[in-house]
């Protein structure tokens, strides 16, 4: 049975309300406890590594207790909501940090809501991408379903890069005197009711996904052991190749995504750099947005999914490129050359998040036909987990640029351009090493990967003839 449009609506709310809380963490941790609340980045990018270390652990296990899940309710939904209310809390009480917390006490609170947040956060992604499978049955319905839901998470990231500082600037007079408050002051009260109200909507959208969907099929399977799984992954080539593919890409754009705040508060610079910092995001995340929805559909009709694989990364190259340019060449005084740039990267990083969903996607089937099981919260399991630890890559190589190159609160926006030595350190972090992570990240997918369109289909119709039989 065909999914109706109140199904796909309601899978693709869940996924706006969950990529504006995972954006809002991947993009401004690191900013708010360095730059905000004066933790030194080599310690937050310890915290954020040691959470991705204990993930390889937390992320496969709970895969596993999903799959092990029987509820009359499905084994997804229970999961996704509880996952979701504890989330949700989590997300508040970090960027919430009491005034009266400071020194080791700081360190020990950040690192335990973060690593928390993490926990709950897989609670709740890992049956809500499991579900893809289950939905469907491969082929265009799945595309369609991986795409729609990709697409919708897109739209959530993108909202949350577009507002995000502009709601803290909104909300950080609310409950202080904001005649006597100083712009970190603003920004520390700003960032706990920002991440309120994105708790609020992800809970809210949530809700919807958990009242309106349900698995439509189900595959009667014996429950792995945490040693099944690991072995079983181990022998899906095809999901571990894009599994790294995904470490990859993520690590390389979040890179960016960690720094772009950086280089327009302390090189762009200037009394006016968070006008030209909300512009430029506004006009990147819309670039994501028509990517997914428009750009990404239109390219289907005349190429395959892994020959638009290939133009998303040429796309991120020539923006990064073109980036490192205008840097070095212009005397950046203009923030519209910059959309130059950023509609490359933030286009390629729409279709790539669409893409390696649809990827990863069909090596379940790969994965049931070469192993006869069908694992996809263990396989999903792992999007999660390369996800998270992609942020927590970029976040160390972004607290790693920060500390070398002395880029903190104490220098000042408008003088910071003139510090030559800081500010190109930062622009080759931010452009050269995500070249370096897509290069390395096409290489390998262009050697490992093999389904292609017609591989699948052929997949999906010895799949049928076995349980025909």
């Amino acid at each position: 049975m065909k999914l109706s449009l109140r199904e796909k609506v309601s899978y693709g709310v869940g996924a706006v309300g969950k990529d504006m809380v995972y954006m809002l963490s991947a993009s401004y941790v690191l900013y708010y406890f360095q730059d905000i609340l004066g933790m030194n980045s080599i310690a937050i990018g310890i915290i954020l590594m040691a959470a991705r270390v204990f993930d390889a652990f937390n992320d496969p296990i709970m895969g596993v207790i999903v799959a092990k899940t029987k509820t009359k309710w499905g084994k997804f939904r229970p999961w996704l909501l509880i996952g979701t209310l504890l989330n949700a809390v989590f997300l508040y009480l970090m960027f919430a940090v009491p005034s009266q917390i400071d020194g080791g006490a700081l360190i020990a609170y950040a690192a335990i809501t973060y690593i928390m947040w993490g926990v709950t956060y897989t609670m709740m992604d890992i049956p809500y991408w499991s579900m893809i499978p289950a939905f469907t049955e491969g082929g265009k319905e799945r595309e369609g379903l991986s795409a729609m839901a990709r697409s919708c998470a897109g739209v959530g990231s993108a909202l949350t890069v577009i507002l995000t500082m502009k709601l803290v600037y909104a909300l950080g007079g609310i409950g202080i005197d904001t005649a006597a408050a100083t712009q970190t002051m603003i920004e520390r009260n700003g960032f706990k009711w920002t991440a309120l109200a994105v708790a609020l909507i992800f809970v809210i959208f949530s809700l919807i996904t958990c009242m309106n969907i349900k698995e439509k099929s189900t595959v009667e399977m014996e429950t792995p052991t945490v040693g099944q799984m690991f072995k079983a992954l181990l022998q899906n080539d095809q999901a571990m190749t894009v599994v790294l593919a995904i470490v990859l890409i993520n690590s390389s754009i979040y890179t960016t995504s960690n720094l772009v705040i950086y280089f327009f508060k302390y090189d762009f610079g200037g009394t006016g750099w968070y006008d030209s910092y909300t512009l430029f995001n506004t006009f990147g995340g819309g670039i994501q947005i028509v990517a997914m929805m428009l750009f990404f559909p239109l390219l289907r009709k005349f190429l395959s999914t892994i020959k638009c694989f290939y133009v998303s990364f040429a796309s991120a190259v020539i923006g990064y490129a073109s980036l490192l340019l205008i840097a070095f060449g212009t005397n950046m005084d203009n923030v519209f050359v910059l959309f130059i740039p950023a509609f490359f990267i933030f286009s390629a990083n729409g279709m790539l998040s669409v893409l390696t969903t649809v990827f990863l996607a069909n090596t379940v089937d790969y994965g049931e036909l070469r192993n006869n099981r069908r694992d996809e919260s263990v396989i999903f399991s792992m999007q999660t987990f390369v996800v998270k630890l992609a942020s927590g890559v970029a976040a160390m190589i972004a607290a790693i640029c920060i500390q070398v190159f002395h880029i903190s609160k104490d220098t000042e926006a408008v003088v910071a351009a003139t510090e030559g030595a800081n500010v190109i350190g930062l622009r080759m972090t931010m452009t050269v090493v995500p070249v370096i992570g897509l290069i390395v990240a096409i290489v390998i997918f262009a050697k490992k990967y093999i389904l292609t369109e017609e591989k699948v289909e052929e997949i999906s119709a010895q799949l049928k003839s076995r349980k025909a039989d």
